[in-house]
């Protein structure tokens, strides 16, 4: 089974759950010998830092070890003199690079950029791009693994060993020297260029094959290599020679040469008009405000022949699903779906906030005697902390007893919260001071924050900080929501400031630790090995615990006034939401290949996605791995409720059954698309089951029975407080929002509802919805707001009768960006100006019945001066509706997947909505007549 494969490959990550299984001692035992870890030579005495009213260490404590190599040598970062003071980003695409985990390898194992892979050797740079996934692991995981096409390098060229040299958010370059070369080549996510340099050699390309040549231009050659078309550009004046597999040619005075990826031979000219605008960095920037995440992507270039400073990036399907930017029709594979091409420097996403709460609103449906029953029976335990002593299962606890802080001051029970509170301060404070059974230490050479005694390789591998150190922060912030002078700098907030600069450092210039370590901005999402030492890349199980590291940041950023964390929790989780959806769920089902017989993975690798856990192949486990711990920051899962839904019938079919194990997961899982279907679960039992061990009864009760009153979360609408939520039952939304601040406030959601907050306090309303035209969500038909009307007809009238139209058929066949027989509405003589800022935005119900598998999808067009040709045309995402008779919802927060052609002014102009069914093979309804089937155009 997969996972025996890679304990004996490695030990990384033994996830939650280990220490309650029977195996895993003996798995662990196992695993431990197998890779020869051990504790190493005691340091010398250490000193102690303060922080605050905390300290740690400045060295490890006696016996225990950090990084080392698989067969347990202490080992450093392998970097250039270049790079040697600047802090490394562990746990990246491409970590292999700068820790040498196997002794044996100096250069690096396979790394993948997506579309290309890499691999470091002595003579240079593997480059492949694999195209055909594999199956492996009967049937458990698929692959894109690496295979090289090509090696690029410099004749001659035998490195010892290959280092880090320099590196941005998303690119890095590598560096080989023998004593006679020296060579360089950057390489980066979404980059289908490789950039080189080089000296002492001429450039030498060596193909895995004979390659074919279907373009020789001089200093431009095209050759297809295994199926694969590539150009190389040698500098102008140079002609590359082909013999045989190897490819050289002479750079004479220059020092530098590319080659691209080519999705097609014919996109030969498109690339080689950006051969010698060298990508010299990478950087994100990000803004959380009015309850919108925007982040712009952007490459910097040097132009090495000519002026031109443009490139070309590939995107990955999380963010060309929530761009506006106008895209290529190229397209490349990859394991996370279909990239797409954008011809520039730089292009910007934009996506609804996803809110954070301290806990679910009150409501009549939680029986608060009961409650209070369920909470004392955690605050008066014998030791509220399970035994735990490590970093993880200590984490796991906090966070345990974090969720019902909150919960126990919602029912008036302060004597709990207060106790509560005062079990939490009292363990942080003990990992927050230098010299007891548990502390932190610094170590200077990967400048990373350590905590002892440490579990799962986050000493010997720098594995899974932001997981361990997610809980901490979520519970500091819990804390400082109670009690700000404790949060203080000059108390304990020095301390978590240093763990959250450990794992989601904002800063690129903090010479103590690393921009965002763990945090792929381009990916989208985390990677949990510390060496990336897999032939599979990195890798990343638990995505939720991800997520709670940035729902800690969003919380503990409210709570003491630092807003900059907050914004940077509000992007960190937005992102990686979608990468989850997308990656981990295939929400849209458009990602795993059609071979892999799974609808979710439990984790994520470079090379793909595996069934699997790094401990068991329970299946309650690899369904649970990614939704534990369920916090306030756990609604974004909601985004996607037929996923959920796919992803709850799958776990009960490989389970023989309903969950047993971590039931308590699975149905708070589950009530974030049925409430009520989660609710008879629980009833079921009648709380006669044992908490998987970061839960409670006591948080598991509170959250079903509230989303059972409330609904599930509507996550069509965002506030534009960052701790905002909504939820939506029978047509009535529930409003909520915590206020940290000292002042009152007014939290506006996205359909024009607001409400006030006072300082200090959570506050909560109800009501039908939307009541105002806002731009991202229809409201009532206004002149640039239309109805859908049976017959065809989209109208401002608001009189005429609710109905329903039908949907034809897919029959069968995938119609996904073509509409076909779709059912139309239009309206003409409409006359308008484009609105700043606006875009077009749509609120439908669909309802597919009982039928399987069927996604309406729609296009809005507009043809401005109604001369009969379209001049703009709009296809968003598809919808995938459930199987289940009832509406649901259907808005452009869907995504936008093509865009062609340009608004502008309307005169006398018509607009028009296409619906249709993409997938399966039966008929779907859409609802008209009614403010649930409106379109909304970006018009004044």
């Amino acid at each position: 089974m997969i996972e025996v494969l890679l304990v004996r490959t490695s030990l990384s990550r033994l996830a939650p759950g280990l220490a309650s299984r029977p195996a895993a001692a003996t798995l662990l035992a196992i695993a431990v010998a197998a890779v020869g870890l051990g504790p190493a030579a005691s340091p010398a005495a250490a000193a102690t830092i303060p922080a605050g009213a905390g300290s740690y260490t400045d060295s490890r404590p006696a016996g225990t070890s950090g990084p080392t190599t698989n067969t347990g040598a202490p080992v450093t970062p392998k970097l250039t003199t270049a790079a040697r003071d600047k802090p490394v980003p562990t746990n990246d695409w491409w970590s292999s690079l700068a820790y040498q985990r196997y002794g044996d390898n100096p250069y690096s194992t396979p790394m993948y950029g997506h579309p290309l892979t890499y691999q470091a050797k002595a003579s240079g740079l593997e480059v492949g791009y694999p195209t055909t996934p594999a199956i492996v692991g009967d049937g458990r995981q698929y692959e894109y693994a690496h295979k090289a096409d090509l090696t690029v390098g410099l004749s001659g060229l035998n490195s010892p060993d290959t280092k880090a040299d320099a590196w941005s958010d998303w690119t890095v370059t590598p560096y080989w020297a023998d004593g006679s070369r020296t060579f360089r080549a950057t390489i980066g996510h979404g980059m289908p260029f490789v950039y080189a340099k080089g000296s002492g050699g001429d450039a030498r390309i060596t193909t895995a094959s004979t390659p074919t040549v279907f373009s020789d231009d001089g200093n431009v050659l095209g050759i297809t290599v295994a199926g694969h078309h590539y150009a190389l550009f040698a500098p102008t004046g140079s002609d590359w020679n082909v013999s045989g597999t190897a490819i050289t040619a002479g750079l004479g005075s220059k020092d530098y040469f590319s080659l691209a990826v080519l999705p097609s031979t014919d996109a030969l000219a498109t690339y080689r008009k950006y051969a010698f605008s060298f990508v010299t960095g990478s950087q994100v920037a990000w803004q959380s405000t009015g309850g919108t995440v925007k982040a712009t992507y952007s490459l910097t270039t040097e132009a090495k022949e000519g002026t031109e400073r443009g490139t070309l990036q590939a995107l990955y399907r999380h963010q060309w699903l929530h761009t506006t930017d106008a895209l290529t029709p190229y397209t490349y594979v990859s394991p996370r779906g279909t990239m797409k091409v954008r011809e520039s420097a730089s292009f910007t996403t934009s996506q609804k906030n996803n809110g954070v709460v301290p806990a679910l609103p009150a409501s009549s449906g939680v029986d608060k005697a009961r409650l209070a029953g369920y909470l004392n029976e955690v605050a008066n335990a014998s030791d509220p902390f399970s035994g735990a002593a490590d970093t993880y299962w200590t984490g796991k606890a906090l966070g345990r007893l974090a969720q019902l802080v909150p919960v126990a001051d919602q029912i008036g029970e302060t004597a709990t919260r207060d106790k509560l509170l005062g079990l939490m301060k009292g363990r942080l404070q003990e990992w927050f001071t230098a010299g007891g059974a548990s502390e932190f230490s610094y170590d200077k050479d990967w400048k990373t924050l350590t905590g002892y005694p440490a579990s799962y390789g986050s000493d010997t591998e720098l594995n899974d900080h932001h997981f361990h150190y997610s809980y901490y922060v979520y519970a500091a912030a819990i804390i400082a929501q109670y009690d700000q002078a404790w949060a203080a700098d000059s108390a304990w907030g020095t301390m978590i400031k240093h763990l959250i600069r450990d794992t989601a450092n904002p800063s690129r210039t903090d010479s103590a630790y690393p921009f965002l370590r763990g945090f792929d901005v381009y990916a989208g999402h985390s990677w949990a090995s510390g060496h990336q030492g897999f032939a599979a890349g990195n890798n990343q199980e638990s995505s939720s615990e991800s997520i709670n590291l940035s729902a800690g940041l969003v919380l503990w950023g409210a709570a003491t006034g630092d807003n900059n964390l907050r914004d940077l929790g509000s992007f960190l989780l937005t992102t990686e939401s979608e990468a989850i959806t997308q990656y981990w769920f295939d929400a849209s089902q458009q990602v795993f290949p059609a071979s892999f017989g799974h609808d979710t993975v439990g984790m994520v690798w470079g090379s793909g996605g595996a069934y699997s856990t790094w401990w068991t192949a329970n299946p309650e486990e690899i369904h649970g791995i990614n939704v534990l711990p369920v916090t306030g920051g756990s609604l974004h899962l909601a985004r996607e409720k037929a996923a959920i839904k796919r992803n709850i019938a799958e776990m009960e079919r490989e389970n023989g059954g309903p969950a047993q194990e971590w039931r308590d997961l699975l149905w708070q899982f589950e009530s974030l698309s049925d409430p009520a279907a989660a609710k008879a679960k629980w009833d079921g039992v009648n709380g006669n089951y044992e908490p998987e061990q970061g839960e409670s009864k006591a948080h598991t009760y509170h959250w079903i029975n509230t989303l059972n009153t409330v609904g599930a979360p509507d996550m069509t609408v965002s506030g534009d407080l960052p701790t905002s939520a909504v939820f939506s039952k029978d047509g009535t939304r529930t409003y909520t929002a915590h206020n940290h601040g000292s002042t009152a406030r007014t939290v506006t959601f996205s359909d024009g509802r607001t409400l006030a907050v006072p300082a200090r306090s959570t506050a909560t309303s109800t009501g039908p919805g939307g009541s105002g035209p806002d731009p991202e969500e229809p409201g009532p038909s206004t002149n640039n707001t239309f109805r859908l009307k049976s017959g065809g007809v989209l109208t401002t009238a608001t009189t005429d009768p609710a109905g329903a139209d039908t949907v034809a058929s897919a029959d069968g066949v995938n119609r996904d960006g073509t509409p076909y027989r779709p059912t139309v509405y239009e309206v003409k003589k409409v006359n308008g100006k484009v609105a700043s800022g606006a875009a077009t935005a749509f609120r439908l119900r669909v309802d597919a019945g009982t039928k399987v598998g069927l996604a309406p999808q729609v296009r809005v067009s507009y043809d401005l001066t109604g001369d009969g040709t379209f001049d703009r045309a709009e296809t968003f995402r598809y919808f995938a509706t459930d199987p289940v008779n009832g509406w649901e919802e259907y808005t452009q927060a869907s995504g936008a997947q093509a865009t062609t052609g340009s608004l502008g002014e309307l005169k006398n102009g018509t607009v028009r909505l296409e619906i249709w069914n993409a997938l399966g093979n039966g008929t779907s309804q859409v609802q008209t007549g009614t403010d649930a089937a409106v379109l909304k155009i970006p018009y004044v």
